[in-house]
């Protein structure tokens, strides 16, 4: 299994594992299938583009079967953040270690940048598999997000999560 950073090439295997992603799992993430279904898949290239973003894949046999997103903030007050988004892992390909591959990928990355100090995720509060990884890589909660996502007439919370960079 390898991990890297994704580039405009491989929008189109994103795009079809996020829509998998969103389809399968929408308690996990803040948009939904709805609202990005209708993109194309160069939407997703662009952004693989950005100095803001970064995607990391995780690869086995030249098959996207993961992935994790790295964002910086732009704001001045808040350049010393960054967060991690869209964090997903096929379920036939969980507990291979392509989780953790994805975040150390992300993490690195945010500690070669010379402004982040501290990390920020959030997470769907009973998915006690994730919770668990980002605990591994040193993530704290600090809160908890009541009702944080509305799908028909129920409700999931979050919990936020931070790793604090020794810098």
């Amino acid at each position: 299994m390898i991990v890297r950073l994704l580039n405009p090439t491989d929008a189109e295997a994103y795009q079809k594992v996020r829509l998998i992603a969103l389809q399968n799992h929408p308690e996990v993430f803040a948009s939904s299938y709805e609202e990005e279904k209708d993109r194309p898949a160069e939407f997703y290239g662009q952004r693989f583009q950005s100095e803001e973003a970064f995607t990391f894949g995780a690869f086995e046999d030249e098959t996207l079967i993961g992935t994790v997103t790295l964002f910086i903030e732009s704001k001045l007050k808040l350049k010393h953040r960054a967060n991690i988004f869209a964090m997903y892992v096929s379920p036939e390909k969980r507990k291979i270690g392509a989780g953790k591959l994805l975040m150390t990928a992300a993490l690195e990355k945010a500690m070669a940048l010379p402004d982040i100090e501290q990390i920020h995720l959030t997470v769907e509060a009973s998915n006690e598999p994730a919770k668990k990884l980002y605990a591994s890589c040193g993530f704290e909660t600090y809160g908890k997000d009541k009702r944080a996502l509305k799908i028909d007439d129920q409700y999931f919370d979050e919990e936020h999560m931070v790793l604090y960079l020794n810098k």
